[in-house]
């Protein structure tokens, strides 16, 4: 899962539009020029972007963390509709990300800490540019992918109903074999899921992902009760509520209009996710199901990838290639971990094994981050 964010964004400065990182591109019809990288020097207390005014068309922030605290950045539409991410930028670190905005007014977003709404502060897109889907092969690609999401999340609500059932009726048993499985589906379709605000956090938030006096609720809530309380009497209405935003995380993922950009980073998220969650074995920390979420990331992400790969193997032959031989190794790693129908849980696996994922991993997040730039040239 995305751990939510808290952020401390300082004002956005009307700055002029030239970002001081790079060169600027004066083609953009209508606006200021659009800059080669646009920096956020983001800390503990303060997020500052090098310009409140952008044209049209796709855009990357730079984002480079000198806090002491884990920071997230996000460029939020109406509503909080995530256009844009970057997470788990750790201290010291710089990370990028590429958003293609049409005009409209927006909200760029830093959140040291990773928990909260964050400060937000405004930005500005103006002028016209034509659309990435308007190429027939990337539009084709966005139909292809968002095909994939109906049918894994028509099985996330049948999966999800039978976790709920089985909570409702306190068979504790039955509860933990569905867990993992009903997770499967919703980790597959995360990075379509996290465009919408607060539903995402609401479904999948750990326990030190909630703001103080907020209610904790979702998955993980109901896999403490299940394998450290023992108890789920208490849990009804929690397995209605985890029911209820799954219904409407389905629905609205289903209508979502996707950016191609938005399926390169979301393979790329989907990756970052198993790196700082899945092979440390934060996310599931009470059940270790931790493999179940690795296993429906990689295939998650390899699937936004196929959708995109007509168009791949057009601009980067080379790209595809490597992209197939890093997945086959993924996958071949995991599969020496299979138990029966599932995984051997987190804490069956060695230090050593955990690196070798690990490693595999890293290897084939180099080639997804340069997905993106492929997409839009």
């Amino acid at each position: 899962m995305r751990t939510p964010a808290v952020v401390a964004l300082a004002a956005l400065g009307l700055l002029a539009a030239a970002c001081s990182s790079g060169t600027t591109d004066s083609s953009a019809s209508g606006g200021a020029a659009k800059p080669d990288k646009i920096t956020v020097a983001a800390s503990d207390t303060e997020c500052k972007v090098a310009t409140a005014e952008l044209p049209a068309g796709t855009s990357t922030f730079q984002i480079t963390n000198s806090g002491s605290k884990v920071t997230e950045f996000y460029v939020y539409a109406g509503g909080d509709r995530v256009m844009g991410e970057v997470e788990n930028i750790v201290p010291g670190l710089t990370r990028e990300v590429m958003v293609e905005l049409p005009a409209g007014t927006y909200e760029a977003t830093c959140k040291p800490g990773m928990i909260g709404k964050g400060i937000r502060n405004p930005l500005k897109v103006t002028g016209e540019h034509k659309p990435l889907s308007d190429d027939a092969k990337l539009s084709e690609a966005t139909a292809s992918y968002k095909r994939y999401i109906k049918t894994q999340s028509e099985t996330l609500l049948v999966k999800t109903q039978e976790f709920v059932d089985a909570v409702k009726a306190g068979d504790i048993e039955k509860a933990k074999n569905l867990y993992p499985v009903a997770r499967t589906y919703w980790e597959r379709i995360e990075p379509v899921a996290e465009i919408f605000g607060d539903l995402d956090p609401a479904i999948d938030a750990r326990e030190n992902d909630v703001e103080k006096g907020q209610e904790w609720t979702g998955f993980h809530r109901i896999e403490k009760d299940l394998w450290v309380e023992k108890d789920v009497s208490e849990d009804g209405p929690i397995a209605d509520k985890l029911m209820a935003d799954i219904k409407t995380i389905v629905e609205k993922s289903n209508e979502a209009t996707l950016s191609p950009l938005q399926l390169g980073n979301g393979a790329k998220g989907l990756l970052d996710e198993v790196a700082t969650g899945k092979i440390t074995g934060e996310e599931d920390r009470y059940s270790h199901t931790d493999l179940w979420d690795f296993d429906a990331n990689l295939q998650g992400s390899k699937a936004a990838v196929q959708a995109l790969r007509p168009v791949l193997e057009e601009r980067d032959a080379e790209l595809v290639k490597t992209l197939d031989e890093k997945f086959a190794a993924a996958e071949a790693a995991l599969e020496t971990h299979r138990q029966g129908d599932g995984w051997k849980l987190h804490t069956d696996l060695s230090k050593d094994d955990l690196k070798k994922l690990s490693d595999v991993i890293n290897a084939l997040s180099e080639p997804i981050s340069r997905i993106a730039s492929t997409v839009s040239k």
